[in-house]
């Protein structure tokens, strides 16, 4: 706190900057992490219920209750282009269709979740960079302030290299726990898109089975007066 207190402009504004950037990027890893386990959460709820039902009308008209899954989204986007082509019934005329769909699904609703996460990244690579600014600048202030007293001696000049060097030392802080935040959210981020893929291609199979298995419609017999004819 004394080093604080006998900084010069220099370094407190580098470090309420700093400050600034470490507010930032604790709030991203929160609301991240509480969105996207809130995300999971909904995921298995949503794939319990996806397999214990066996028709796609019944999980298309729960299927709101389970927001914030994206595996919603992909089931709304596959289920929407199925109604498109056959009505929801019957063997899908373009199945490279639905795989689009649910494709178009899955990015969109990874870049939903990858919001923000740039800020996060920036903070991580910027920060120390930020903070040796400060430190920098607190150097060549104190071989100023040497030169001007003309006493050279390392009493002069100790004090105000070991001040600028907290700017060092509060960058590294900021930036430390914000690489190892956005690395952790990375692996989520790629993880919910492996099980978006997976839930898409069990969807199309599922689709296909249903569709493979429906009843046909029987011909009527023929008329035996007609055979006799």
């Amino acid at each position: 706190m004394e080093m604080l207190h006998n900084s010069g402009p220099t370094a407190i504004t580098v470090l309420i900057i700093l400050l600034i950037m470490s507010i930032v990027s604790w709030a991203v890893m929160i609301s991240k992490w509480r969105s996207f386990n809130a995300a999971d959460r909904q995921n298995r709820r949503f794939l319990r219920a996806f397999r214990k039902s066996g028709r796609l009308s019944e999980i298309a008209s729960i299927a709101e209750q389970f927001k914030p899954s994206p595996l919603v989204e992909v089931f709304n986007e596959i289920h929407d282009e199925y109604q498109r082509q056959s009505g929801g019934r019957g063997t899908p005329p373009n199945p490279q269709g639905l795989e689009r769909a649910a494709q178009t699904a899955s990015s969109e609703a990874l870049t939903l979740m990858e919001r923000r996460m740039t800020w996060l990244a920036t903070i991580a690579q910027v920060g120390p960079f930020v903070g040796l600014f400060g430190t920098v600048m607190g150097i060549i202030d104190a071989f100023h302030g040497l030169g001007t007293a003309g006493a050279a001696t390392l009493r002069a000049v100790a004090p105000g290299i070991s001040e600028a060097l907290i700017t060092t030392a509060a960058g590294l802080i900021v930036a430390v726990p914000a690489v190892m935040g956005y690395n952790q959210l990375t692996s989520r981020l790629r993880e919910f898109a492996a099980r978006m893929d997976d839930f898409g291609r069990e969807l199309l199979n599922a689709i296909e089975n249903a569709a493979r298995f429906q009843p046909t419609a029987s011909t009527p017999p023929d008329d035996p007066r007609r055979r006799q004819s």
